[in-house]
């Protein structure tokens, strides 16, 4: 069994992380990433993300639990993926730049109208 911080080489951020990856950020393999043959120093945890990610995206909270890894080592490793071009990282849209739900009812109502 490898000790998480030796996963991450003692690091508790990555080098290109400008700001936290959420839990329910998506995690998507960059169309033309394959995880050999790039000179990518890939160890075993960041293939298995980026396979994973290839079946379907997955966000950081089911890549911590499906590989059963503690959510801080998931941020380290994806955004080492992220700095090497290899997955890109969708973040949730913030609760206020949500449309408001009475004005989707009002345009609702308005469509049924017609």
């Amino acid at each position: 069994m490898v000790r998480p911080y030796a996963m991450t080489r003692g690091r508790t951020s990555s080098t290109s992380q400008h700001h936290r990856l959420d839990l329910i950020a998506l995690v998507v393999p960059e169309p033309t990433a394959r995880t050999t043959g790039h000179g990518h120093h890939l160890s075993p945890e960041h293939v298995d993300i980026v396979e994973r990610c290839e079946r379907s995206p997955q966000s950081i909270a089911e890549l911590a639990a499906g590989l059963d890894l503690p959510v801080g080592v998931i941020r380290v490793l994806v955004g080492d993926l992220v700095e090497d071009e290899l997955v890109q990282v969708t973040r949730p849209v913030p609760p206020a730049e949500l449309p408001d739900v009475n004005i989707l009812r009002e345009v609702i109502n308005g469509l049924r109208a017609l």
